[in-house]
């Protein structure tokens, strides 16, 4: 079956997500920043979406406000074809859609053990038998490369690629379908965040997930994307597979983007700088 007589597992209707500003004598006059400005795209169910753009284009906005972390100004975010709303469903949406945070330090209560943070979903949400929790610690710890050891650290005694670690089996930990990654690699250093690159993908293969991964470099999208939305000044401005995106990209800004992508061959890329 293709994707296109499959029901979504995500879906965007013209999402917006604008904040107020008050300006003018004694702010009076009101206007607002348009982070998120009428966005529309699907996600199956198995696939990446990679979504890519500069700082401040509103791509982790868009993120948040799916997860429900950010208001929704306007317009629709279905789930497996039905409404999502936060209000009152949260409970529920958390089983489903999970979220992995750029800073993995500050994601993390500092003041409970690595076991601790681990077990608290677990145990709030009755996913496994109360006898079972720590044995689920460890088998969560195991699936993102960490010993059990672990379970009676702080946040502190690990290093920025063992904390994303940490980060993405906390995510894991309700078992969702959805995982938005929020720029998860971008505070890493660069042998670091291959680790990382390859451990989603190993957990895709094995679990069946499915990743809206959000980043502002196009090597981390193009290695692990199957679609890629170019995102600027809070619109999408383009969107394909990611063969089509590198191949033969129509907007300017995607061209200015793939300009800045390093590709060793000078060949191949003095193609993509070309006005």
């Amino acid at each position: 079956m293709s994707q296109q007589t499959k029901t979504p597992l995500l879906t965007v209707k013209n999402v917006k997500t604008y904040y107020p500003v008050k300006t003018g004598f004694m702010n009076l006059q009101k206007s607002y920043v348009r982070a998120v400005d009428d966005v529309s795209f699907e996600i199956y169910e198995g696939e990446t979406l990679g979504l890519v753009g500069e700082s401040g284009c509103g791509k982790s906005t868009l993120g948040r406000t799916i997860i429900g972390l950010e208001p929704l100004t306007d317009g629709t975010i279905l789930f497996d074809g039905k409404p999502m709303n936060f209000r009152t469903d949260r409970v529920s949406l958390s089983k489903q859609i999970q979220i992995v945070f750029q800073d993995p330090y500050s994601s993390l209560n500092p003041r409970l053990t690595i076991g601790d943070l681990l077990a608290e979903p677990l145990t709030v949400h009755k996913i496994v038998p109360h006898h079972e929790i720590q044995q689920e610690v460890s088998r969560l710890l195991a699936l993102v490369g960490l010993s059990d050891s672990a379970k009676s650290r702080y946040p502190h005694e690990f290093s920025g690629g063992q904390r994303q670690r940490i980060g993405i089996a906390r995510a894991l930990a309700l078992r969702p379908r959805l995982i938005i990654c929020d720029e998860p690699v971008s505070a890493l250093d660069v042998s670091i965040q291959a680790q990382i690159m390859n451990l989603f993908k190993k957990l895709q293969r094995e679990l069946g997930l499915t990743y809206l991964f959000i980043a502002h470099g196009l090597g981390a999208v193009k290695y692990i994307s199957d679609r890629i939305a170019v995102m600027f000044a809070g619109k999408i401005v383009e969107m394909g597979t990611t063969e089509e995106i590198f191949k033969n990209p129509q907007h300017e800004y995607t061209k200015k983007l793939l300009g800045a992508y390093p590709i060793p061959d000078p060949k191949k890329r003095s193609i993509l700088t070309k006005p």
